[in-house]
Order: C-alpha cells, then structure tokens, then sequence
C-alpha cells in the first residue's frame, strides 16, 4: 500500500480516534514499551513480528489482528525476519461515549478476550478492503471524508466483534519450557511489584543464573528485566492517580519506589508526563 519507509496517518493521540499506515523495513524493535489509554487495533499487510502483551509473548503473521486493551503494557519487537507493513487504530475511550450503552459494550468485546486474532482468508480480504478505504479517503479527501472515516472506524470494530462471536477462543501457542519459566517470572513481578525485585534475587528464587535470565527475559519478553519492573509499577501508580485521592508520594511508596523523585523520574519516561500532570489529566 505505501513505498517503503513511509508513513499515512489521521488524526492524533488526543483525538478520540486515529488510524497510522506504515512500511518499514529492515530490522526494527520498538525502542518503547507501550502503556496508553487507548485502545489499540494492529493489522499486519506483510511480515512477521513479535509482541509481549501483558504476561506473555506471541508470534504475530501478515493476515493477523492484535487487539490491545487500554493502559496494558505492550511491545513489539523484531524476531529475525525484516520488514514489515502495517495499520494501527487507536480509540480512546471517549470514543465509545456517542453509542448507545449495549453497543458501546459490543464494540469495546474485542479487547477483553484473547489479544491475537488470526484470521481467515476471506476475513483478512474482508479487513483489508476497510483499511484500502481508510487509505483512500485519508488521502483523497473527498466531500465528508472525515464522516466516512467515523463509520470505517466503527466497521472495524464491529467486524472484529462478529468474527470472535463465531468462532472458538484462538489456541494458545504452545511455549517452550524456558518460555514458561519467563511467563512464570513475570507473573511473579505483576503479584509483588510493591516489594523489592532484583535481578539476583529474582534469579535466584527461580533457580537461573543472573545472566542468563537477563537474556532469556529480553528475548522472550522484548523487555529488559529492570525496565519490565518499573513499568509495572508505573501501570499501578497510574491507576492510583486515577482512582483514588492518595500523596503522590504515599504513591510512590505503595508501588515499590524507594523515593519519590526517582519515582517522578522513571513515571515520566514511561508515561512522558509527570505523576501531577498525569493526575490532572484524568481529573
């Protein structure tokens, strides 16, 4: 759809809806890990990725949909075959307030089960030709091309949602032993965030020698060990900031920070704001 390298977009995060084309090639791994508010729908033209979503990783194929629930942790990453093309939508919440409430909860479906969705060929076509529109109408701009857009935007979801009610749970890729192990050590840093977690002593208790966690936990994760720690903490601190009235310094204390201002640090790298600001925000 695009040369390679290039990029079509509408819209913006702070839009209740955005949709992004891109091409790229070469080997290329997210330099980011992703925890955002929206939404997010990635489908792949061309090219095999790797992504972790919250606890675990999976093998992502062209003709595959990831659906990505709002503030989860998420990354993708490169696994040894370059290039690829892709779309991504973005919805923000308030994207669902201009339905009616059993609709809302029809379209938001998706995002609560099982985050990849491998599809048919007659459903890839059938995405495909949604996400041609988008491009062309993006591009061309014809009379009340924005209109079309709004509706593209609630097609997508809605054939996401009709092709889930059809078939079965997708099956869980089966995982190595050493994969296991990984799911396992991450399941263990979601459970006890609050408390200290370092490498040594992680490893240790899992019966892995230091280095060769550090390792395993990038290959199979995309995150290193210390960065996958302090965005799991940054995700709870988020959510207190959100829900509750608590010291932004209580906060830092409660998610497993030993002081506030290396808190504020590593919350603004995550979140590319302040815990105030971030605050404010959703206030």
């Amino acid at each position: 759809m695009l040369p390679p390298n290039n990029k079509l977009w509408y819209g913006k995060p702070s839009d209740p809806f955005h949709i992004e084309f891109s091409n790229r090639t070469g080997h290329v791994t997210m330099n980011r890990y992703h925890i955002h508010h929206h939404y997010e729908v990635m489908y792949l033209f061309s090219g095999v990725r790797g992504f972790f979503i919250k606890d675990r990783s999976y093998t992502v194929r062209q003709g595959d949909l990831v659906i990505i629930d709002a503030n989860e942790i998420h990354k993708s990453f490169d696994i040894g075959i370059p290039d690829y093309e892709r779309a991504v939508a973005y919805y923000d919440a308030h994207y669902f307030e201009s339905f009616a409430r059993e609709d809302a909860e029809r379209l938001l479906a998706p995002f609560k089960g099982h985050p990849i969705l491998h599809l048919s060929i007659q459903e890839s076509v059938i995405i495909e030709d949604v996400l041609k529109e988008f491009a062309e109408e993006i591009t061309r701009k014809p009379p009340a091309y924005e209109l079309r857009l709004k509706q593209l935007s609630a097609e997508l979801l809605l054939l996401m949602f009709r092709f889930i009610e059809k078939r079965k749970p997708a099956p869980v890729e089966q995982d190595s032993p050493i994969k296991r192990k990984m799911i396992e050590i991450v399941q263990y840093i979601n459970g006890h965030y609050p408390q200290p977690l370092h490498l040594t002593a992680v490893s240790k208790q899992f019966y892995i020698s230091p280095s060769y966690l550090s390792k395993m936990f990038k290959e199979a994760t995309g995150f290193f060990f210390t960065e996958y720690v302090n965005i799991v903490r940054v995700k709870e601190a988020q959510r207190l900031l959100r829900e509750t009235d608590m010291k932004i310094i209580d906060i830092s204390a409660a998610v497993g920070f030993g002081n506030v201002s290396h808190f504020g640090k590593v919350f603004k790298h995550v979140a590319s704001v302040s815990p105030r600001d971030y605050r404010q925000y959703y206030r």
